[in-house]
């Protein structure tokens, strides 16, 4: 029996260091590079980087006025004398009233940027800012041992990004709630993540379910934040449950629309700074919505249903559960919490994300 890490086991791994602002070592076809997450470098590890490239997407690179030659990303070249600050500076435009920064930027026309591209996916998994700093290492694997750093296949992760989520079920116990005293939660880990199944009474897995998909959003559901519908969708979804006697409640770790909390709270940021939902995630760097929905239909089917009347107000989220084996028979309207504060939000959601208000 090996006691070697697998490679889902590396892969978390390399994660865990990207958040803690450790570096990686990516490898493919013959060239390597080391990858560090924009927002955690230092003065010290950057002056052991020169020579990296600041690897942003091409929306964050849209705001910043600089060329994505490579299409999705843009590799930008840092200055002989910046710092940890002016990295930050350029890859976080929520510090742009305390840290202003002033371009053009030089980015790199030339070369493979498959690892640069990869650099950029690891951050966004790891609920990073999707800006890394890249630098190319001629011996990938003697470089990681010498400096002690977690080294990752370029393929292997790749084929992880791109592979249907698997849910395996850790524990399941009886949770009274106050919608219904049949409750129960189920715990699923899905690439090393919780995610969280209600079921509410004893639904036939023979027919569809009413069932919500429903991303966490701790500032709506534990907060009362007025800032949006979430926390309202919740409440309403889990007493539609209780009155019809069975149910489904999906909490899925994809706080922010897939982006997390840190960086949720700097799309609020920008928000405040007059920019709506959409444009704060786009100069971010991110996509209007980085969910992974899949999940969703994993855990639903690992608990043996096929079949879904689906409490929502997304478009998407019907497609995405329907191109991946469940069928949802019927969408259920869950439009509730509109208020004056959130009125700009969800017309911004109905106008540029589909959502049907």
């Amino acid at each position: 029996m090996s006691l070697a890490p697998t490679q889902v086991e590396i892969w978390n791994r390399a994660l865990s260091d990207l958040r803690i602002g450790l570096p990686i070592v990516v490898v493919g076809r013959n060239r390597g590079a080391v990858v560090l997450a924009a927002e955690g470098v230092t003065d010290a590890r950057l002056m052991e980087l020169r020579g990296a490239v600041l690897v942003v997407t091409d929306r964050r690179a849209a705001t910043l006025h600089a060329r994505a030659y490579h299409g999705d990303i843009a590799q930008i070249v840092v200055p002989p004398d910046a710092s940890a600050a002016w990295i930050r500076g350029v890859a976080d435009p929520s510090l742009a009233l305390q840290n202003p920064m002033a371009g053009p930027y030089k980015t790199v026309r030339d070369g493979d940027a498959d690892l640069a591209r990869l650099g950029v996916k690891l951050a966004k998994a790891a609920r990073l800012l999707p800006a890394v700093l890249v630098l190319a290492v001629s011996d990938s694997a003697a470089f990681a041992i010498a400096n002690g750093l977690t080294l990752l296949d370029e393929a292997e992760a790749n084929a992880l990004l791109s592979a249907v989520p698997k849910a395996t079920l850790v524990v399941s116990a009886k949770v009274p709630l106050e919608v219904s005293q049949a409750g129960r939660l189920h715990v699923f880990s899905v690439g090393g993540e919780e995610h969280y199944a209600v079921e509410i009474g004893s639904p036939s897995r023979g027919a569809p379910v009413l069932t919500r998909l429903h991303s966490a959003c701790f500032t709506g559901d534990l907060l009362g934040s007025l800032k949006c519908d979430c926390g309202y969708q919740l409440r309403a979804a889990l007493a539609a449950m209780g009155a019809e006697g069975t149910g489904v409640l999906l909490y899925l770790n994809q706080e922010g629309r897939g982006i997390g909390l840190a960086n949720k709270m700097r799309a609020y940021s920008l928000q405040d700074q007059g920019f709506d939902t959409v444009e704060a995630n786009h100069r971010l760097g991110f996509e209007d919505d980085e969910r992974d929905f899949r999940i969703g239909s994993a855990i639903l089917k690992q608990m043996g249903f096929s079949q879904v009347r689906l409490m929502t107000n997304n478009p998407a989220k019907v497609g995405m559960l329907a191109a991946n084996g469940i069928v949802v028979t019927e969408r259920v309207p869950l439009q509730v919490g509109r208020n004056s504060t959130n009125d700009k939000y969800l017309t911004t959601k109905a106008k540029k994300s589909g959502h049907l208000l």
